[in-house]
């Protein structure tokens, strides 16, 4: 596994902007992602090789936040926030339509590999509730109606 001379070029721009190769951890986990689709436990050990981190490091890390998917996902990663304000807000009522609507549930890809649904604990946006993060877009303010349009204006 190693990146495309494309990604190798932007790795070597996102370390020459750290101090040190292991500041650039969460950016190349990024990278990482972007290159291989998710984070395989092969990728996440030649992340750690190339940062010169401990692979137990790069895995607490990818695990962590919920930007990093560590199996193969649906082209839209959709992130639904059921932290207390979200779900006093709707949140669930939110994750739920989706689910309906998808034919999916929480940690599921739809069969045309466009859409996965997680749940995410804090997407800190609680004066926007509801809401989700599709990919790294936020949408607030939710309703069904308000989804049905979201689901349909992506490319």
């Amino acid at each position: 596994m190693t990146f495309s001379a494309v990604a190798e070029a932007e790795f070597a721009r996102i370390v020459s902007k750290y101090p040190n190769k292991r500041a650039a951890l969460i950016p190349v986990l990024r990278l990482a992602q972007d290159e291989f689709e998710y984070l395989s436990v092969n990728a996440m050990e030649y992340v750690a090789e190339r940062l010169e981190l401990p692979p137990s490091k790069v895995l607490q890390v990818a695990t962590f936040y919920t930007m990093f998917k560590k199996r193969p996902g649906g082209t839209y990663h959709i992130e639904v926030c059921t932290s207390v304000p979200c779900c006093m807000m709707g949140g669930y009522s939110i994750l739920r339509y989706l689910e309906q609507k998808l034919g999916i549930t929480v940690g599921e890809t739809t069969p045309d590999r466009r859409f996965t649904i997680t749940e995410a604990e804090c997407l800190a946006a609680c004066g926007r509730a509801p809401l989700i993060q599709v990919n790294s877009e936020y949408y607030e303010f939710l309703t069904p109606e308000r989804i049905d349009e979201i689901l349909a204006n992506l490319p």
